[in-house]
């Protein structure tokens, strides 16, 4: 059992890393034309997803809007079966809802991408019950490479801050998937006889 979100509330200064600074050469992201409008409910893109997905009893149902530029905001309500110590959030649980929040930032950008990197910082412990609010933005991209951060506040955007992460995603095609998903639920996933529906399932991949 993972005890990361059953310590005191003592913050937990941002470890840092070389791989999640962009660049000198990064540029700022660029909103793509097409992207969902501000405001707008991003939905699921895969319903057997664990983070958003509506078909996973013990998942997250995690549902992120987008914002202007290149950010998102979501809402997680932490449930009994999310529990690591008794009565808490598990930590793993928080590093998945900030790693899905982190994820659908590609939508705006409309590039099919993969977590290469992600660090955490647990600043204080999340009951079970409560609704975590996240808000994240990309910060730059460099080729393939899009770096983006989020932050987890309790209760509401203005609540304290309970978790924070960095991230790195790496551009990929859609054969990552079908090379290297289950056969079963890739074959189920592009036989799917609404198109929007088949094209979103490869969409977003923490």
């Amino acid at each position: 059992m993972s005890n990361a979100n059953s310590r005191g509330a003592t913050p937990v200064p941002p470890a840092g890393s070389s791989a999640l600074s962009p660049p000198a050469d990064a540029t700022a992201p660029v909103r793509h034309p097409d992207a969902p409008a501000p405001g707008e409910l991003l939905g699921a893109h895969y319903g057997h997803c664990f983070g958003c997905g509506g078909q996973q009893p013990h998942g997250l149902h995690l549902e992120a809007r987008a914002q202007e530029g290149v950010r998102v905001t979501a809402e997680f309500t932490v449930k009994a079966a999310h529990q690591g110590a008794p009565g808490l959030a598990h930590g793993g649980v928080l590093a998945s809802a900030l790693d899905e929040t982190l994820g659908s930032l590609n939508w705006l950008l409309r590039v099919i991408a993969v977590t290469g990197k992600l660090e955490t910082d647990f600043v204080r412990p999340v009951p079970v019950d409560t609704v975590l609010h996240l808000d994240a933005e990309v910060t730059a991209v460099a080729g393939r490479k899009i770096y983006s951060t989020a932050t987890g506040r309790i209760g509401g955007p203005d609540g304290p801050v309970a978790v924070r992460a960095s991230a790195l995603f790496i551009e990929v095609k859609v054969d990552h998937f079908i090379e290297n998903g289950r056969p079963a639920e890739i074959q189920a996933a592009m036989a799917d006889p609404d198109q929007v529906r088949r094209a979103r399932a490869f969409e977003v991949n923490p």
